[in-house]
């Protein structure tokens, strides 16, 4: 999950929460803490519009292949018809 604890131990998490209790007080504390949880909510909401446009775009751009591959697929038949009804008028001749 987040490999920067991994690294840390606890009295060195302890120190550093005493050191930000002394620096902003306790009543400030609550304070930042909803600020950093907003901060972490609006950067969530960010990244899932922008996985929501990739998504949207990816398949835009999947259907005027499919769309394209229809119609390609579309004339190689009607190229094929016209080939064959070529071949039988001139087997007539």
């Amino acid at each position: 999950m987040n490999t920067f604890l991994l690294f840390i131990s606890g009295s060195e998490i302890f120190i550093v929460f005493l050191v930000i209790l002394l620096l902003f007080g306790a009543d400030k504390i609550p304070e930042l803490a909803r600020m950093f949880g907003k901060g972490v909510n609006e950067f969530r909401k960010a990244a899932d519009d922008i996985k929501r446009e990739f998504k949207t775009s990816a398949d835009e751009v999947e259907q005027e292949v499919n769309e394209f591959s229809e119609k390609l697929r579309r004339e190689k038949i009607q190229d094929k018809k016209i080939t064959d009804d070529d071949k039988i008028l001139k087997k007539k001749n």
